[in-house]
């Protein structure tokens, strides 16, 4: 197991994580302390815990957002594949329905 250590608002943390993920991990305290920075110049240094709350606090509504943006996407992929289906089952009814007008052409042409 590999240890990583982050810098969360001039703190230093120690964290561990499996092997090979230690960029991945140094990208997401980047992303955090690039947060907690941002409400810092916005309200100050309010204390530690106080500001990763609020930091928990808008991550999870930028979650929360991806997710209902996600879910419009899959509807919207959904509906349009729905459509595509419908298209293929309506383009059949027209090629059957081509046929047998071919077909009755063909017996009046025979009858008459």
């Amino acid at each position: 197991m590999a240890q990583v250590e982050v810098t969360i608002n001039g703190r230093n943390y120690q964290i561990a994580c499996d092997d090979g993920q230690e960029a991945h991990l140094v990208q997401l305290g980047e992303y955090i302390d690039k947060r907690v920075q941002e409400l810092v110049s916005a309200i100050g240094q309010v204390g530690d815990s106080r500001l990763l709350v609020m930091t928990s606090l808008l991550i999870a509504d930028e979650l929360a957002e991806t997710y209902a943006d996600l879910k419009k996407t899959s509807a919207a992929m959904e509906s349009a594949v729905s459509a595509e289906a419908m298209e293929e089952k309506l383009a059949a009814i027209v090629d059957a329905t081509a046929l047998r007008i071919e077909a009755v052409t063909r017996d009046l042409g025979d009858a008459g």
